[in-house]
């Protein structure tokens, strides 16, 4: 017991969000693992061929994640992270004695001198990563998880793109094609409404393909995988309000990271009576958000009224042929 300490009553328990070094960190992010393997000394520096035991001095007690500094410890030597700090008011979550300002010099000295390989290790990374970059790098790691691409969805599935392949026709009913080239027709069906925000797509069945030399009718909001190159992209079609007007938005993402993203290239061409839009660009990597890409405008647009003029002129019913192809750049 430390001598002319307080004790305190009640200690609240909060995961936290790190902001030092530019890191924000979440549990499944932060924690290391333990393990028992001996570390290698290189260059001053102790090299872990795999994370170790040191885990258990580094984790801190409330939030379970790595700790960066400053780190703080009790008078009996308890230690926790900053964050953490201010939300257990100022009281050891270990022993309850009040904290008050004493930082634990050396056990951030040992964090400076620690190497640890990437977390992703088993997906493909081989760098090591002193213990204070290690986190800003996994963040960005290119063999880190992708997100599950589904359009508007809240998700959470994350693995390689044959996981995530399998995931979208499993669960999100997602359709998926072969080939490079697409010959779709876009359908959207209302009744008798007012505002944009009460459209709601009509499911059209596929035996309604069967009446139009199309390869596929499918409907807005929806995501089509294509398997063409020996890779995937997702083709996504979807209507919102850009400022007040409505507007209609095709755009192709790659199933894989920006640069092999930008070894293809896609066309897109949405026309009807007797008039075309054509777009040209880069399909965007899944790791840029289903979001990000269309509030970047990224992709064909067209506005409502012109799309409706499109499918006839009727401004009832929408009916666009959208056509367009895959290509690898030289």
């Amino acid at each position: 017991m430390a001598p002319g300490g307080r004790i305190c009553k009640e200690v609240p328990e909060s995961h936290s969000m790190f902001s030092d070094y530019g890191i924000a960190t979440s549990n499944a992010e932060s924690k290391i693992s333990p393990s028992t393997k001996t570390p290698i000394v290189s260059g001053g520096k102790y090299v872990f061929s795999s994370t170790t035991g040191v885990h258990d001095l580094l984790e801190c007690p409330v939030c379970m994640s790595s700790m960066y500094p400053p780190i703080h410890q009790c008078p009996n030597g308890h230690t926790l992270c900053s964050d953490c700090k201010a939300r257990v008011h100022n009281c050891c979550p270990t022993c309850r004695y009040e904290l008050g300002n004493i930082r634990c010099l050396a056990l951030e000295k040992v964090a400076e001198s620690l190497e640890l390989p990437c977390r992703h290790q088993a997906l493909g990374c081989h760098d090591i990563f002193p213990y204070y970059s290690k986190l800003k790098h996994e963040q960005h790691c290119r063999y880190r998880p992708y997100n599950c691409p589904y359009a508007g969805s809240e998700c959470s599935v994350t693995g390689d793109i044959p996981i995530l392949v399998g995931h979208l026709k499993d669960d999100h009913k997602v359709d998926t094609h072969d080939g490079c080239t697409f010959n779709h027709r876009i359908i959207e069906q209302y009744g008798v409404l007012r505002q944009l925000r009460h459209l709601l797509p009509v499911v059209v069945t596929k035996k309604t393909c069967l009446l139009d030399d199309y390869d596929c009718m499918i409907c807005v909001g929806t995501v089509q995988v294509f398997n063409c190159f020996g890779r995937q992209f997702c083709l996504h079609f979807e209507a919102f309000q850009m400022g007040m007007a409505p507007v209609y938005m095709a755009f192709l993402r790659f199933m894989g990271d920006e640069d092999d993203a930008k070894k293809f290239s896609y066309s897109l061409e949405v026309g009807g009576n007797g008039r075309q839009l054509m777009w040209q660009g880069v399909p965007r990597s899944i790791r840029d958000s289903h979001r990000k890409v269309r509030d970047s405008q990224d992709g064909l647009i067209i506005q409502r009224n012109l799309a409706l003029f499109f499918s006839g002129g009727d401004r009832q019913e929408l009916k666009l042929r959208v056509t367009g192809r895959i290509w690898k750049e030289q």
